[in-house]
């Protein structure tokens, strides 16, 4: 097998899985999630886009960060990208329930391909942001890539996720994370080394910081 016809492979794969686990949470999904997926509203403070702005989510499950961005920064312009037909449907209403429709434009697809928003008419975004969801993209390295591939010159692109739980009981981290393993997530131990990786590829600054003592962890690429 050809490593594209592999990669489409492992895409359809992944597109399955998340619609197989969020079928039925998708409805319950906002509501149960606010309380664990903290640091959310930190990062949608921090992007700060500039006027006229376009910015993109690569992983946007229902579009609860989009929303919240979309009434946050009015001028800008949004792009949503999940491999989740189910969690896009559920997006898609809460978004025209919101009265956004013409602020947040949704593509079905996978974030590790950087062809995949080509239909979005949007060739670079000021702002890329990953809101857990690195934690459940098999290949998320590539992910990353693929938003700074899409990153302008002057761009910044934004991740928060699940972090190592350095600055709470072991007993905590233990039970966390096996509870997270039974939905697909897996907190990336090396994401701090694979985004230093991208910053000096690219030429970038990156600030990396652990929030609510080690819980999550946020930063921010920022090219030069």
């Amino acid at each position: 097998m050809r490593r594209g016809d592999a990669a489409m492979s492992e895409a359809a794969e992944t597109a399955q899985l998340m619609d197989a686990v969020y079928r039925h949470q998708r409805h319950v999904y906002d509501l149960t999630r606010k309380y664990y997926l903290l640091g959310r509203d930190h990062l949608i403070e921090e992007l700060q886009p500039p006027p006229g702005a376009t910015v993109l989510e690569l992983g946007c499950g229902t579009g609860r960060n989009l929303i919240a961005a979309a009434r946050r920064y009015r001028d800008a312009r949004f792009v949503g990208v999940d491999i989740s037909r189910h969690m896009l449907e559920t997006a898609r209403a809460n978004i025209t329930k919101a009265g956004l429709d013409q602020h947040i434009t949704l593509v079905e697809g996978d974030a590790a391909n950087p062809e995949v928003i080509a239909g979005a008419g949007v060739d670079a975004f000021d702002r890329v942001f990953y809101s857990y969801t690195l934690s459940m993209i098999p290949v998320w390295r590539e992910a990353l890539a693929a938003g700074l591939a899409r990153l302008k010159e002057d761009g910044r692109l934004h991740v928060v996720d699940f972090g190592q739980q350095g600055g709470l009981p072991g007993w905590f981290r233990k039970l966390l994370f096996a509870w997270l393993r039974s939905f697909h997530v897996t907190p990336r131990a090396d994401l701090r080394e694979a985004l230093q990786s991208l910053a000096r590829e690219g030429g970038a600054d990156l600030r990396f910081h652990p929030l609510y003592r080690g819980y999550a962890d946020y930063a921010e690429l920022t090219r030069a």
